[in-house]
């Protein structure tokens, strides 16, 4: 019988967000998937060693992503990604492929997972807290209340337009283009507040945008809430 492939989301940071379900799939799985070069490259390796036992005993496979838009560069890592995976499901093992935040939002794994699943494989979702959310928690407020719109923006691309739309707007991905992305908040007259590395041990809050820096760490959240909201 095949094994299983597992998309497990391990949270923002902190390794005690995850949840019941993603640290006993994480301990069941004699395999674990991550997508960088080497588990101690993985910070959602750590995360999770941060509550799992015994994690450094289980095989690990090194899925790496390049840093690129190119589509065809991207399906190729996918695909390698794929038939790495299908291997170990093919010797009937369980594998764990580990992932920050939630695997449904802006995630190289759910590529991985389609190629899986079209080949006839088994492979299911353990969702996780997202970063926006333990975003929202740590600068105590909501990311929408009543009928107010929430928008999740990905940074790297044009942002402009969906600045205009109504609501709270999060701006994920945004680390790699931030003079870009502060100069538009800027001129747009919109307040936005910053949490870098939600969860960990290295934590920063941006109360304004003058006072985010142009080179945070890859895992920053931007949110803009409207004053009239």
């Amino acid at each position: 019988m095949s094994g299983i492939l597992y998309g497990v989301g391990v949270g923002p940071g902190d390794p005690r967000m995850m949840t019941y379900l993603a640290v006993e799939t994480i301990a069941a799985c004699p395999v674990l998937a991550v997508p960088a070069a080497g588990k101690e490259n993985a910070v959602s390796y750590k995360i999770a060693a941060g509550i799992v036992k015994d994690l450094d005993q289980k095989e690990c496979l090194n899925l790496v992503t390049p840093m690129t838009k190119d589509k065809e560069v991207l399906q190729a890592a996918y695909e390698k990604a794929a038939e790495q995976i299908i291997e170990k499901l093919d010797e009937g093992k369980n594998v764990a492929y580990l992932t920050l935040g939630d695997p449904t939002i802006y995630c190289t794994y759910i590529y991985v997972h389609r190629l899986v699943k079209e080949r006839g494989y088994q492979a299911e979702i353990i969702n996780g807290v997202p970063s926006f959310c333990a975003v929202s928690a740590r600068l105590g407020d909501s990311l929408a209340d009543r009928s107010q719109q929430l928008h999740i923006i990905p940074s790297t691309y044009d942002i402009e337009e969906a600045l205009e739309l109504p609501g709270t707007k999060v701006l994920m991905k945004a680390a790699s283009k931030m003079p870009k992305v502060k100069k538009i908040l800027k001129e747009k007259g919109l307040k936005g507040t910053m949490i870098e590395n939600c969860g960990m041990e290295n934590e920063r809050r941006y109360a304004s945008v003058r006072e985010i820096p142009d080179h945070p760490s890859y895992y920053s959240v931007i949110v803009v809430k409207e004053e009239n909201d």
